[in-house]
């Protein structure tokens, strides 16, 4: 019987999938036409002091998690600006800062379409590596105008095990922060505000912040 149960444990063991890779993180980063050139830089700015952050660094390198960023804007209007990579190493994370900040704009003088920008990230979290969770993080600093209803597809990213979390910009003097709280963000997910982008470097470290411990604890 004790080698039965030895021979079962070592089947069970063999059977997990290795998961060294906590999370796969996709950043979805508005570039719609609200956002101006200098908007623009606060937000790759931000996100590139985020991951030069200590805390979040160490964090990042122990659980091997994955990042992505797309930039959306209007309808048809989604791309993956920098694709999947694992972050490993204090390097891993040189080199993704660094593009994060050399990152050209993708789009100019297009409308919002929230709902197509989650549903596209929903299929770029396919050609992810395989993480323990699945998240989507989405800034935006207004509802949709365009697309798709995004409510539709947060019930799409719930179905299928996918947490969206948002940053939302308060800077046209709309209650975007309660927009995302009841339309975008996933149940167990939250929204951290930004008071204006300049405000968005705090804002985006808070909330990477809050996802890696969320994953390692």
């Amino acid at each position: 019987m004790r080698v039965f149960c030895l021979a079962l444990t070592a089947c069970l063991v063999l059977s997990k999938p290795a998961a060294a890779c906590t999370v796969a993180l996709l950043l979805l980063m508005d570039v719609s036409q609200s956002v101006d050139a200098g908007e623009y830089r606060l937000q790759t700015e931000g996100l590139a002091r985020a991951l030069e952050d200590g805390e979040i660094r160490d964090t990042m390198i122990r659980g091997e998690i994955a990042l992505a960023v797309m930039q959306w804007s209007g309808r048809g209007a989604q791309s993956l600006s920098i694709p999947w990579r694992q972050m490993r190493s204090a390097a891993d994370l040189d080199a993704f800062a660094a593009d994060v900040r050399t990152m050209q704009r993708a789009f100019l003088m297009s409308n919002t379409a929230l709902g197509d920008a989650i549903t596209a990230g929903l299929a770029r979290l396919r050609d992810a590596p395989r993480c323990g969770r699945q998240v989507i993080d989405v800034s935006g600093d207004g509802p949709e105008n365009a697309g798709g209803a995004p409510l539709t597809a947060r019930h799409r990213a719930e179905r299928a095990g996918v947490t969206i979390n948002g940053l939302a910009v308060e800077s046209l003097g709309l209650s975007i922060t309660n927009y995302f709280r009841s339309t975008v963000v996933t149940r167990g997910g939250f929204v951290v505000t930004a008071r204006g982008y300049r405000d968005y470097a705090r804002a985006i470290r808070e909330k990477i912040a809050r996802e890696t411990a969320q994953i390692m604890f």
